[in-house]
């Protein structure tokens, strides 16, 4: 599985790219408006050093791109990016094989670790807002015995809700923390980049 979790990253990598304008112009509202053209540069890089990714394990393949990113990606997003590739790597240890029930244990130890880093919760208007629905949704699709299509179709749609589910927050965490009440009525840009990198996920998965 560990070309499934190459193809997850380039996926990614692609998608972040393709959008940087749109994070961009949505951190703009509430945020800094950085968000997008951090995110954008840190994924070039990654592209940039693709070939020479230690592959010697699915594990050192997540750390590896978690080290590229928090060198290259500024602010609180670098922080929140890096300790979820490393979480996601240190949870799969050094497997060389991975399976579909890694996904779950492996989306757990990133939500904990931008619970602790980001020194947020569910609530508080960040990407946990998305990350932590979702991935009880992939919980319950694998469970059910869902294949790979399904679930990701149902992550696709239950990220979608919830990250539209953020607009009637109050940010409490990052930059958009400051405008308090103004930022009721605006999405959270985290969770809108997450939503769009898992639909974009189950379409190139489905191609």
């Amino acid at each position: 599985m560990t070309k499934d979790i190459e193809f997850v990253v380039k996926s990614m990598a692609d998608t972040v790219l393709k959008n940087e304008q749109f994070f961009t112009e949505l951190d703009a509202v509430v945020g800094d408006g950085d968000f997008g053209y951090s995110l954008a540069r840190g994924f070039e890089k990654v592209l940039e050093n693709w070939d020479d990714i230690d592959r010697t394990n699915p594990g050192n393949f997540l750390k590896e791109n978690a080290k590229i990113i928090m060198s290259s990606v500024g602010g609180v997003s670098g922080t929140i990016w890096g300790t979820a590739f490393l979480r996601a790597g240190m949870s799969l240890g050094t497997n060389e094989t991975t399976t579909k029930e890694d996904v779950v244990p492996m989306l757990r130890a990133v939500i904990e670790g931008i619970k602790k880093r980001g020194n947020c919760d569910l609530g508080d208007k960040t990407y946990l807002d998305t990350l932590i629905p979702t991935t009880d949704a992939i919980e319950a699709a694998i469970n059910e015995g869902k294949d790979d299509l399904e679930i990701l179709d149902i992550a696709a749609q239950v990220s979608a809700d919830a990250a539209e589910a953020t607009r009637p927050m109050i940010a409490k965490r990052g930059r958009a923390a400051y405008t308090g009440e103004r930022s009721i009525g605006t999405l959270d840009a985290g969770s809108v980049c997450l939503a769009t990198l898992i639909k974009a996920l189950s379409e190139d998965w489905r191609a």
